[in-house]
């Protein structure tokens, strides 16, 4: 016998919403039409808060909280959109921007990239910090698809789509700080991988123009991800 699921109230921005104990603010503002922006979030891939754009502020705790991995309490009172947060978010976007080489007149996902829209969004204008300029390698070895390591913002997006939905991992993280990037196998170039079945998945979640199909021009490059909430839902029901 199931254990019944509890139901939480609580506030978002002053307004009043019901939510199951089991889900956590980002999904419980979504459903109520209150938007916080993400770049690491995707329906049907496991929350890590790697982003931290969804940090908000909830009553009596001090420290800023990322909404997609904190689960509702009872009485909760968050604020969602304040200036201190707005804050926040431009300066996080700011910081992606500067750590690799986002130059969006000349990036394939112009007009089509999760990044771009939420800096103009968030009426990010300019950036403060000084560009990094790392040199990265662009790894066209595979015969469908590119990895441009300069628009990579390390969301991992692609790295949970290959373990959890495809059920390859060809896709890991490696290193740490400013060396960090993604890679596959045991970092081999993607076109020799042997665990990488070819289906597109991880580009069609990238947020940015770090992952693309080769030949496809600018208008195309538009995401697919109609498939995640099923293939979620078939996964699960296979526990």
């Amino acid at each position: 016998m199931k254990t019944p699921v509890r139901v939480k109230t609580l506030t978002i921005d002053g307004q009043e919403v019901g939510a199951r104990e089991d889900q956590t603010i980002l999904e419980v503002a979504r459903e109520n039409g209150i938007e916080i922006p993400t770049l690491c979030w995707l329906a049907g891939l496991s929350p890590v808060g790697a982003c931290r754009l969804c940090l908000v502020e909830v009553r009596g705790v001090a420290r800023l909280l990322p909404a997609c991995v904190t689960r509702v309490e009872e009485g909760m009172e968050v604020t969602a959109h304040s200036e201190r947060l707005a804050a926040y978010r431009r300066s996080i976007l700011e910081l992606l921007f500067a750590e690799r080489n986002h130059v969006c007149s000349v990036c394939v996902s112009n007009g089509h990239c999760d990044l771009q829209a939420i800096a103009m969004k968030l009426d990010m204008t300019h950036v403060h910090f000084p560009y990094q300029y790392p040199r990265l390698p662009v790894d066209a070895s595979h015969e469908r698809f590119v990895i441009d390591h300069n628009r990579c913002i390390l969301c991992t997006r692609c790295v949970r789509v290959c373990d959890e939905i495809e059920g390859a991992h060809t896709w890991d993280v490696i290193a740490r700080g400013v060396e960090c990037r993604v890679i596959t196998d045991l970092n081999q170039p993607w076109g020799s991988s042997e665990s990488c079945t070819g289906c597109g998945k991880c580009v069609q979640v990238c947020p940015t123009g770090a992952l693309s199909e080769k030949g496809r021009s600018v208008a195309e490059m538009s995401k697919r991800r109609q498939f995640l909430p099923y293939l979620t839902l078939m996964r699960e029901g296979r526990r």
